[in-house]
């Protein structure tokens, strides 16, 4: 209703104000998907991520998937946790990941882990940055 030219017609421009800030922010998102090749390019760019970090993750030795089942994976938000017998170094990883830049890895509070957030914005060298972490971590443990 609210994004209805009508609506504010019908009331002559008496109906509400328009939430100015959320529609620019559409507009320069849309404007930005177009800029980086559409939906179609993006999602290739997100699948690519995507699939960067969970083969990392199935390579592992020390982090395992929470959800196994590659077609129920997300492709936006990772979650991973450590195997059992490295469960103790979680605390550390965060610690590790967060001298090298990478902040806001740690899992919810109540379920622990880890959870990597790859939304559209997010370079594939960040992710790489991750995976290389990850890397170091393992090898030093």
């Amino acid at each position: 209703t609210m994004l209805d030219y009508r609506t504010h017609i019908k009331k002559g421009s008496m109906f509400n104000t328009p939430p100015v800030l959320p529609v620019f922010s559409a507009l320069q998102t849309l404007r930005y998907y177009k800029e980086m090749g559409g939906v179609k390019e993006m999602e290739k760019r997100d699948l690519a991520k995507a699939e960067l970090l969970y083969n990392a993750i199935d390579a592992s030795k020390m982090f395992v998937g929470t959800v196994t089942d590659p077609e129920s994976r997300s492709i936006m938000n990772v979650t991973f946790v450590m195997t059992p017998e490295y469960k103790e170094l979680e605390k550390d990883f965060v610690d590790f990941c967060a001298a090298r830049g990478i902040v806001g890895i740690k899992g919810h509070r109540s379920v622990g882990g880890f959870r990597a957030s790859l939304y559209n914005a997010l370079p594939i060298e960040s992710v790489q940055a991750l995976v290389d972490a990850m890397n170091e971590f393992e090898k030093t443990h």
